[in-house]
């Protein structure tokens, strides 16, 4: 969730991190002092807790990594000054025997407190983050939010909830459970939903007992069969899911189709995260249910969950100000313009300096060997500074914002070929490389979409090596040798965080200069 306010007096900054069964999601939001927050950061790291469906207890590998990435997110948090973590396990570590001891080891290790919550707490900060993001009405409709290990489904409206609970019927558990084929037979489905039904009476008697026709879901499942509807039905989802609506038949239409899939064909449906491929089919085959017991007629979609949920119930708490004044005043118009685009969208101004800094190094380092020119090398500087200005409009897809913000904000003394490059290598810093399919960069003519996918590939390695935010990487040293290059970085604390970023944006670089490019910490220098 994230505000448009122009306000930068933000009052406290922290992090929601939601412990799940298969993955643990962190968000860093600044607070303002009219009760909205912005999103600063978010880190999604898959630990998948329930390796061979949820057991008694956490093996000793899943516990391994899920410590490994609370980590990173204490790194990440600890990089951007947050004030207050916030931890909440849910269905995996609340379930398992030694739950309790994963909780105490990653207090020990990281200094962060989780607190294992309710199964019916969970469903009420979930309702509570729905009913903000979602313009609900007096009607009655049922929220559902399907994760890996249990299911919170919430029935209210814009006043009240009516009945909120978790039931174990997550997607990672009931396919470990009931799901012996692939493609899913028919035997599978019918013991599922017989499942369902008894499992869901209270749901489907209330639900039946106030009319319910809408369902509104939020998180990974949902939003997944919302990116496959949307795909097939060509629904705009560019700029948010955020209430994106369509209809049961739409849904009906993909089910029917969808079911009968094996998983190299599920592999290739559009809009269906590679990782859920192996326990979509659980999520599809309860969904559907839903549809033919209560006769839904609606689908919207909430981007907002749990983690939401526990910074609004977190909101009404402390309230300490800061304060954030950026000044730049520059005579040159190109320059000036894109200070003034930054003030307005309240940049991240050390973390924007410092990517820029590294990518003109890498610019001047290989230069002659992408065949670069002097022109380039400061349409790549403004690109780099203007990378993450997307946060203003949200995180989500923040690198598409950035895009449509340097393309519509009427920079001064730009050529509007240069506007479309520094637009397109900003939107390029993270996520997939450029590509003909992207109607942004198809536009460009032949050269300029060279001289895109160059500049980008050294502002993805820029990037990468501020991955923490927290400028931690202090020296970059590049050595050539044979087939590889080296970056040795000298960094304050633990460099590994900068490591991981920019090995998983060197891609590009190295296929473009065809070499592979290594990352080392410096070795510290002592005196005798």
């Amino acid at each position: 969730m994230s505000d448009n306010s122009s306000n930068s007096d933000a009052t406290k900054r922290i992090a929601a991190i939601d412990l799940g069964t298969n993955s643990f999601h962190a968000v860093l939001v600044d607070i303002y002092p009219d009760g909205s927050f912005r999103t600063v950061n978010k880190l999604k790291e898959m630990v998948i807790l329930a390796e061979k469906g949820l057991e008694d207890r956490l093996s000793r590998e899943a516990m391994d990594r899920g410590l490994e990435a609370l980590k990173r997110i204490k790194f990440l948090c600890d990089s951007h000054h947050v004030e207050t973590i916030l931890a909440y396990a849910t269905s995996a570590i609340r379930e398992a025997e030694n739950g309790g001891d994963f909780i105490e080891e990653a207090e020990e290790e990281t200094g962060i407190r989780i607190r294992a919550i309710s199964g019916k707490m969970e469903a009420e900060l979930i309702g509570i983050a729905i009913r903000y993001s979602i313009d609900l009405k007096d009607e009655m409709v049922l929220m559902a939010d399907i994760g890996g290990g249990s299911v919170e489904f919430i029935i209210g409206n814009n006043q009240k909830f009516i009945y909120y609970n978790s039931l174990k019927l997550g997607v990672a558990r009931m396919a470990a459970a009931f799901v012996n084929s692939d493609p899913i037979e028919d035997k599978d489905i019918d013991h599922l939903q017989k499942h369902y039904r008894e499992e869901l009476a209270e749901v489907l008697k209330l639900a039946k007992e106030h009319h319910v026709k809408t369902i509104i879901g939020s998180s990974g499942t949902m939003e997944n069969i919302a990116e496959m509807v949307a795909h097939k039905n060509s629904l705009p989802t560019k700029m948010s899911l955020n209430e994106l609506e369509f209809s049961t038949v739409d849904f009906k239409d993909l089910y029917t189709n969808f079911i009968k899939l094996d998983k190299s064909q599920r592999l290739d449906q559009k809009g269906l995260e590679e990782k859920r491929v192996d326990i979509i089919n659980p999520g599809m085959v309860l969904v559907n249910f839903l549809v033919d017991e209560l006769k839904l007629e609606t689908f919207k979609i909430s981007e907002a969950a749990l983690r939401e949920g526990m910074i609004m119930n977190f909101i009404t708490n402390k309230k300490e100000q800061l304060n954030l004044d950026l000044v730049a005043n520059f005579k040159d118009p190109r320059r000036r313009s894109v200070f003034e685009l930054l003030r307005k969208c309240n940049w991240a101004e050390a973390h924007s300096q410092h990517v820029a800094r590294f990518a003109l190094q890498l610019f001047d380092e290989f230069k002659q060997e992408l065949k670069l020119e002097e022109s380039d090398r400061e349409l790549l500087e403004f690109a780099a500074l203007l990378h993450d200005i997307g946060y203003y409009i949200s995180y989500r897809k923040h690198h598409k914002h950035a895009l449509y913000l340097i393309r519509y904000s009427d920079l001064l003394g730009f050529k509007e070929d240069e506007i479309n490059i520094m637009a397109n290598v900003a939107r390029y810093h993270r996520k997939s490389a450029p590509h003909k399919r992207h109607k942004r960069y198809r536009k460009l003519n032949k050269a300029n979409r060279n001289r895109v996918k160059k500049l980008s590939a050294i502002l993805r390695i820029a990037d990468g090596l501020d991955r923490s935010h927290y400028q931690n990487v202090q020296k970059l040293e590049i050595e050539h040798k044979d087939e590889t290059v080296h970056l040795r970085i000298t960094t304050q604390a633990d460099p590994e965080l900068e490591i991981w970023g920019t090995l998983r944006k060197a891609d590009l670089l190295e296929k473009l200069i065809g070499k592979t490019i290594k990352v080392f910490q410096a070795e510290e220098k002592t005196t005798p």
